[in-house]
């Protein structure tokens, strides 16, 4: 398993945008062949900041996302609203405290 955590910054007078771009593609994303699931959180002191947190089975389905043409629908079109570089980690889970 392989926990993927991506940081994304958004413009102020862009992040409306994406929230409802979001809207419309979390659930073809969420259930990606390959994909556990996802979140999309957001930062308490910036709105502008938020994060996917996604569970993928192995980092070839991972990649098999990426290189979609989901992911390449999606990436274009919000790429233009960031105001900062977005940040990505891949993950292995060492605990599960949830509940």
């Amino acid at each position: 398993m392989i926990t993927r955590v991506v940081k994304l910054e958004f413009q102020q007078e862009q992040i409306e945008t994406f929230l409802s771009h979001f809207e419309q593609v979390k659930w073809s994303v969420a259930t990606f062949p390959g994909c556990r699931g996802m979140k999309l959180i957001q930062d308490i002191k910036n709105p502008c900041v938020v994060m996917t947190y996604s569970i993928w089975e192995n980092e070839e389905a991972l990649e098999n996302y990426r290189i979609s043409p989901l992911f390449q629908s999606i990436w274009p079109t919000i790429k233009p609203w960031f105001s900062a570089k977005p940040e990505a980690w891949s993950l292995v889970e060492y605990f599960d405290g949830f509940q």
